[in-house]
């Protein structure tokens, strides 16, 4: 049951499960690159994905040399020990399709809505972390820790760089946990998740302005935005 319980957890990521499903399929030996160009994601997002999958024993890995000289590469295959599971389907993207609809047909009040309610979950993702009687003590470097920590359990994967001397946040976001759902409507969404960052941070920051200066749905690598704050 334990193990069981470990693998339904692991397999509860979407992308996670399609990875392994594709190795499956494939029944062949992958790599990072592979998995990464495959998915759409980054390298260190695949690996991380195969990591979680080589921790409960469905793949396991083992160094290959290319030929062509240099480091070994690293290969995955499904493990002998795999347990398989029956997943019942449940099309989550179309769900959140036809909801992000509905806001789109609600026109400007339908996005104030979906902005509103953006900002609310972001908020919600963070109530644990401000639970803590000693959240006003933290330092900026303790609370960006807090925020990576959220982000990274959330699939967004951020990386954080501090710049005390303009007191403002630059953050880059790896993985869209909205990529699939954005494609007809990827302003739209987009505005909602930069409502979700806000909220995220307004947990613990006030008077935040998040400003967007790149964004992978108009051709680059990542997104990319900077926060001006005033520290609670």
């Amino acid at each position: 049951m334990e193990q069981t319980l470990k693998v339904t957890n692991v397999l509860s990521d979407p992308t996670r499960y399609n990875i392994y499903q594709y190795i499956i399929k494939e029944h062949q030996e992958v790599n990072v690159v592979e998995i990464a160009k495959k998915f759409d994601i980054h390298p260190n997002v695949a690996r991380l994905h195969l990591s979680k999958l080589e921790d409960i024993n469905m793949v396991k890995s083992y160094s290959k040399k290319t030929g062509k000289g240099g480091r070994p590469s690293r290969m995955y295959r499904l493990s002998d020990e795999v347990i398989e599971l029956n997943f019942p389907h449940r099309d989550y993207k179309l769900l959140s399709s036809i909801a992000l609809e509905s806001f789109v047909e609600l026109g400007e009040p339908g996005k104030v809505a979906l902005y509103r309610t953006g900002k609310k979950y972001g908020m919600k993702v963070m109530e644990h972390y401000s639970k803590s009687p000693v959240i006003e003590e933290l330092t900026t470097e303790q609370k960006i820790h807090i925020l990576e920590d959220a982000g990274t359990m959330l699939g967004m994967y951020p990386k954080f760089q501090y710049d005390p001397e303009n007191n403002s946040i630059r953050f880059r976001i790896n993985n869209c946990p909205f990529k699939e759902i954005a494609t007809n409507n990827h302003s739209m969404v987009c505005n909602m998740h930069n409502a979700f960052l806000k909220g995220m941070f307004e947990v613990l920051f006030t008077n935040v302005d998040l400003v967007e200066e790149e964004n992978m749905f108009q051709g680059c690598e990542n997104c990319i935005y900077v926060a001006k704050l005033s520290i609670v």
